[in-house]
């Protein structure tokens, strides 16, 4: 559904894109997750029709987002990671007036307004004013905003930030239900943690590259098979120069006291790393696989496109 391929923008001396390459699925809930300033946001607004790249190519449904924008934008609902609302405007006019802007006119309006607001649960707040709504029930009302045209695609930038516990659940649930609705949905967030049980893809973002992408299992567990930790009661760095000079050991990190690495070899070789270890007097007091979560997985990627 979503194809990039070697994807650049620069900002003045700022590189913000270096040849991001993607791949969507059509009805995969995608988490674009990256730290802030990785180039999520550029990415999405690109997307979105609203940023030419200074190179590469971008195509939503077959068509290209820059010779093909109107196409675009009619597969396409954005949420951008701020949103203006108007003060003197009720919920149901905010929704009302976005329809008109759709073409959408006469009685369906109304239908569909009923209908949006039913789907992120504010029925019930039609007649309010939407600058009276807390954050949010703010986000849910863009969002439904978003969905006005019945777009196949949703671009969602940093949907669950400044939201309270709550309301990031209440986030999470709606947009796994819009996934069941076979929406295509790009999910941009630096809130690691909480794309793993919402996402069906993955991919991880780190100073305008993609250092891994594909469905979230796949990624994990790629990740458990080759990385490694290594906990040490003192010398960590030589532990960690040990590891570099060993063949099939890649990606060696040191940090208080732990060392981290991958290793591509079988059982046998792997003992034979820690053999290594233990003769050059490096006390290990834990050997183990890494952990496994989304933000284990990001935090090592990163580390290793630092050092390469």
């Amino acid at each position: 559904m979503i194809r990039v391929q070697g994807l650049e923008k620069r900002y003045g001396r700022t590189q913000a894109l270096d040849g991001l390459d993607l791949e969507v699925p059509e009805g995969a809930i995608y988490g674009f997750i990256g730290q802030n300033g990785a180039g999520k946001t550029t990415t999405l607004r690109i997307l979105a029709t609203l940023l030419v790249p200074d190179a590469g190519v971008a195509e939503i449904g077959g068509y290209h987002v820059v010779r093909r924008r109107m196409e675009v934008r009619r597969l396409i609902g954005y949420m951008p990671d701020f949103f203006g609302v108007y003060d003197d405007l009720r919920v149901s006019e905010y929704l009302e007036f976005y329809a008109g802007l759709q073409g959408i006119r006469g009685p369906r309006v109304r239908r569909l307004r009923d209908q949006l607001l039913e789907l992120v649960d504010l029925a019930d707040k039609r007649d309010e004013y939407v600058d009276s709504l807390s954050r949010g029930m703010q986000q849910r009302l863009c969002l439904a905003r978003a969905l006005i045209h019945d777009p196949a695609v949703l671009l969602l930038d940093e949907p669950a930030s400044g939201l309270d516990p709550l309301a990031r659940v209440e986030m999470r649930e709606l947009l796994k239900e819009l996934g069941r609705m076979g929406k295509t949905i790009v999910i941009s967030s630096h809130i690691l943690s909480e794309l793993a049980d919402m996402c069906t893809h993955i991919g991880m973002v780190h100073a305008g590259r993609l250092v891994r992408q594909g469905p979230v299992a796949q990624v994990l567990q790629e990740s458990r098979g080759t990385a490694r930790v290594l906990h040490v009661l003192r010398d960590a760095e030589r532990a960690g120069a040990v590891l570099e000079e060993i063949e099939g050991v890649t990606g060696v990190t040191v940090e208080d006291g732990v060392v981290e690495f991958r290793f591509e070899g079988d059982a046998e070789g792997l003992a034979q790393v820690l053999a290594a270890v233990v003769s050059a007097g490096v006390p290990v007091v834990r050997f183990a696989e890494a952990g496994g979560t989304l933000e284990d997985v990001f935090l090592r990627l990163a580390r290793e496109e630092v050092q390469a």
